[in-house]
């Protein structure tokens, strides 16, 4: 039976190793519970696959890209583009617009001496 199948198939698909492939990717979807589009005629899943493709009840390119769907590892996904952020005042002619209140303006010389008046925390003994 399947012989004869499979030459009805190579009318749907060209290439007899392309054929396989679909056809086993399709026999594991059977396996892992895929509803049956033609009667199993007590045949196993892969002959049951080669008649379905035979049959044109699934068609080989949706097979081909739920193949290639399987096999990736990443999915590309089409993200929107990121919007361009403008930086924080960056030179001495923004600082003295106080527009914006969410960011607090300080000048380098100002941090040297806040991050030198820093005091290191006292040492305790861990138990």
């Amino acid at each position: 039976m399947a012989r004869v199948t499979v030459e009805d198939c190579i009318d749907k698909v060209d290439n007899r190793f392309e054929l396989v492939l679909l056809a086993s990717h399709r026999s594991r979807m059977i396996s892992s519970g895929s509803p049956l589009t033609i009667d199993r005629d007590n045949d196993k899943n892969p002959v049951v696959a080669l008649r379905e493709i035979a049959d044109e009840m699934v068609q080989p390119d949706d097979l081909k890209e739920d193949l290639i769907h399987s096999l990736q590892k990443y999915v590309e996904v089409d993200e929107p583009e990121a919007e361009v952020v403008p930086l924080v005042a960056s030179s001495a002619a923004e600082s003295d617009d106080d527009s914006d209140p969410s960011f607090d303006r300080i000048s380098e010389e100002d941090l040297l001496k806040a991050l030198e008046g820093l005091v290191p925390p006292e040492k305790t003994e861990e138990i």
